[in-house]
């Protein structure tokens, strides 16, 4: 089994300042090692964070980040420092869950990826968001999100 090659990563080992943007964000990617395999990723954020951009209260969403890869993966402490950005940003629920997706895909020109943002609600009506590059590969196993939707307190 051969090694990963992280000789051009900025930030895996290294102490580093949350981003204060996405846009400051630095998404970084390792090789694949197993091109050519069909195999899911998952990345899992209970407890993502960003703000209202109307009036700079923080919203709260589960994400949950399924993607194929193809050539490359993405390197996990950049991932959390990224989605951590958010926690400055202002903006709605469905710009900041479609601007992480395409954000992933532009880096890693994935097999297939999709993402599914549980928001908590904002006066009273929870909104989820939804978002795929197009069918999954065929004969993948795609479990569940497992996040069931918001039922409140009954």
């Amino acid at each position: 089994m051969s090694k990963t090659d992280v000789s051009g990563l900025s930030q895996l080992g290294a102490k580093v300042d949350l981003p204060q943007s996405p846009e400051e964000a630095v998404l970084e990617r390792v090789p694949s090692g197993n091109r050519g395999d069909d195999y899911l990723v998952r990345f899992t954020a209970p407890e993502f964070t960003s703000l209202c951009p109307m009036t700079g209260q923080p919203d709260f969403a589960h994400i949950v980040i399924d993607y194929v890869p193809d050539e490359w993966l993405v390197e996990s402490k950049s991932l959390k420092l990224f989605l951590h950005s958010f926690r400055n940003h202002g903006a709605f629920h469905e710009d900041c869950t479609i601007d992480i997706a395409k954000r992933l895909v532009s880096l890693l020109s994935p097999r297939w990826l999709r993402i599914g943002a549980y928001w908590y609600p904002r006066g009273g009506i929870p909104i989820d968001v939804f978002w795929q590059t197009g069918k999954p590969p065929e004969g993948l196993w795609l479990p569940d999100q497992g996040v069931p939707t918001y039922r409140g307190r009954g």
